[in-house]
């Protein structure tokens, strides 16, 4: 029996999946969070098989909660399931040790395929988006600039685009005001954006974010 656990701020998206997998032979879903923090708290009382991630929730969000138990549970094969096809998402995902990578529009078959790729100890990446990754080898940074921020970066820019304010995004990441500002200005620099309102334009421009939350 696969284990699998679903991480997801939308009620409906949780128990639509739910449904799904519990009609599939070999599978279990031992448990439902709203939010990064409550995963990272669910997988140090009881490691899952699979986790399937979403990466824009409120808090912290996928990214920085993937990192979290990635670090005290290795084992845990975690498929971060978004809206996000576009590069660098993909990439940084699958750096961080992320087994797999979902997009929402996937269907039931090869979310449960994935499911069962990732528990073999396999990666899963859908062939679309794999193509795009192999692609991008040949292109220019300067085509999509968000390629050149560091894994923390394109964690705070999510942060920062969904309004969270820099204290907030202090509270949730566990880190300093002063060290949130700094690798904001870091980021404005790479990115040639002066504030918040510019990063927000250019994120949606290059498609970092999806609109109707904004």
């Amino acid at each position: 029996m696969i284990n699998v656990l679903l991480v997801d701020d939308h009620h409906l998206v949780r128990v639509g999946i739910s449904k799904i997998l519990g009609c599939v032979k070999g599978l279990s879903v031992v448990g439902e969070c709203e939010t990064g923090e409550e995963a990272i708290k669910f997988c140090r009382q009881k490691e899952p098989d699979v986790l399937l991630m979403d990466m824009d929730m409120p808090g912290m969000g996928g990214l920085e909660a993937t990192k979290k138990i990635l670090r005290f549970a290795p084992d845990v094969k975690i498929i971060v399931l978004t809206a996000h096809s576009e590069d660098p998402f993909p990439s940084k995902v699958m750096q961080m040790g992320a087994a797999g990578y979902l997009t929402k529009d996937a269907g039931p078959d090869e979310m449960v395929n994935a499911i069962r790729a990732v528990n073999s100890g396999q990666r899963y990446l859908p062939s679309a988006i794999a193509q795009k990754m192999a692609l991008s080898q040949f292109k220019s940074v300067d085509d999509n600039p968000f390629s050149s921020l560091s894994d923390r970066e394109l964690q705070i820019m999510i942060m920062i685009t969904r309004g969270d304010k820099v204290p907030n995004i202090s509270e949730h990441l566990n880190l300093s005001t002063k060290t949130i500002n700094s690798y904001r200005y870091r980021m404005f620099d790479k990115l040639a954006v002066s504030n918040d309102v510019e990063l927000t334009h250019l994120a949606i421009r290059y498609g970092m974010i999806k609109t109707e939350k904004l």
